[in-house]
């Protein structure tokens, strides 16, 4: 029998209770784990080249760099790794500059419930917009 392979997910968010609010979210999928947190782009970076997670779930509004610079320089080290962009601030201008970095998803904090289906469906190979645009 072979064993599915867990999936690895990386939270970068400077605010500690979006963090845990997000782990708790993902920890009812029995096949994916948090590898780790990040509390800014530069150190999204860091654990990205560090874990190598398969997925991020990544804030947009964070101290020292944004989630859409982080991303471009994730998708330039880490080309499989899929990202969420997960913010406060959705509109359609952040949702095109998102696009344009490499990130798969995003979705508007207001949408919390649903970043597992974003995520099942990046994983899918599916582009996920869930955001109140």
């Amino acid at each position: 029998m072979r064993l599915m392979a867990m999936t690895r997910i990386l939270i970068a968010d400077d605010s500690p209770p979006v963090r845990q609010g997000i782990r708790n979210l993902l920890k009812a999928h029995a096949d994916w784990e948090v590898c780790g947190e990040a509390v800014d782009g530069p150190d999204a970076i860091a654990k990205t080249r560090q874990l190598a997670p398969d997925v991020i779930v990544m804030d947009y509004v964070m101290p020292t760099m944004d989630g859409i610079e982080a991303a471009r320089k994730i998708s330039s080290v880490a080309p499989t790794t899929s990202i969420l962009l997960f913010s406060m601030y959705m509109d359609s201008q952040l949702a095109t500059l998102a696009r344009h970095a490499g990130i798969s998803a995003v979705l508007s904090k207001s949408n919390a419930g649903q970043v597992v289906k974003g995520i099942e469906a990046m994983l899918r190979g599916e582009t996920f917009r869930a955001s109140q645009i």
